[in-house]
């Protein structure tokens, strides 16, 4: 039994972290199976009328509990896991899947799956290898942006629009959020209360930061993650062969596969 659970582990181990074809084979699939389950999160005020709609979102808590102990059991200890932020807004998650009627207000939460796929070693392994290396930076700002543009719009829906009908109140919800993030600020669409006002503010503050960081990443010169030996400088030009701030010698790999 030790042997099978060490087995268990490292092949756990393997799938999470590995950048070998059997690895990112794995990797893809369970990404896929995330964006799917990320489609359901976003279509869930259409859906939420039909008859199998709870049988889908227990579906989808069994799938998010097994990857949450299959990454308990590929952890080195249970303090590590513990300490992955990810792992803390599944089990939110988890939470809202089986008490959907009880914590629908924390339903928002789920649209931050789409950061862990963001974050995931696939992504860069997929860029590589089909020649868009550097473009990571700006694949990661544009996936940043959308998650936190979806949170809000998640958190907007169940606070404010969630009693109207069909995906009228997501629709309003939605429209509301890009109105604030871009400052056009309409205001047919506005937030009731003390709640409201503050929820306009943070979106404007945050949205607009994020909207600022997402087109630095499109339109800076292009550059590559490689800390210099010497001083530590992490952004270098494509072609560099001495570091700018120290004039160390660089031997910056070639992403070509």
């Amino acid at each position: 039994m030790p042997d099978t659970f060490a087995d268990l582990r490292r092949a756990l181990q393997r799938l999470e972290r590995g950048r070998d074809a059997w690895s990112l084979r794995w990797q893809a699939l369970l990404a896929m199976v995330d964006l799917a389950i990320l489609a359901f999160f976003l279509l869930g005020p259409y859906l939420r009328s039909s008859p199998n709609y709870l049988i889908i979102d227990y579906g989808v808590a069994l799938w998010i509990l097994a990857e949450m102990t299959a990454r308990a059991m590929a952890a080195p200890s249970l303090k590590v896991w513990a300490g992955r932020a990810m792992n803390w807004i599944d089990v939110i998650v988890l939470a809202t899947l089986l008490f959907p009627d009880l914590l629908f207000n924390f339903a928002f939460l789920r649209v931050m799956r789409l950061w862990a796929i963001g974050n995931s070693p696939l992504l860069k392994q997929v860029l590589r290898k089909a020649g868009y290396a550097h473009l990571q930076e700006a694949v990661k700002a544009v996936i940043n942006f959308l998650v936190f543009l979806f949170v809000v719009t998640g958190f907007v829906y169940t606070s404010f629009f969630y009693d109207r009908e069909g995906g009228e109140g997501f629709v309003d919800a939605l429209y509301f959020t890009v109105a604030t993030v871009t400052t056009t600020g309409f205001g047919d669409i506005t937030l009731p209360g003390t709640l409201g006002k503050l929820t306009s503010v943070v979106t404007m503050i945050i949205g607009i930061s994020l909207f600022v960081r997402l087109a630095q990443a499109i339109v800076r010169p292009l550059k590559v993650r490689f800390p210099c030996p010497r001083c530590g400088l992490q952004r270098h030009d494509a072609d560099a062969v001495h570091c700018k701030a120290c004039g160390e010698v660089l031997n910056i790999p070639n992403d070509d596969p």
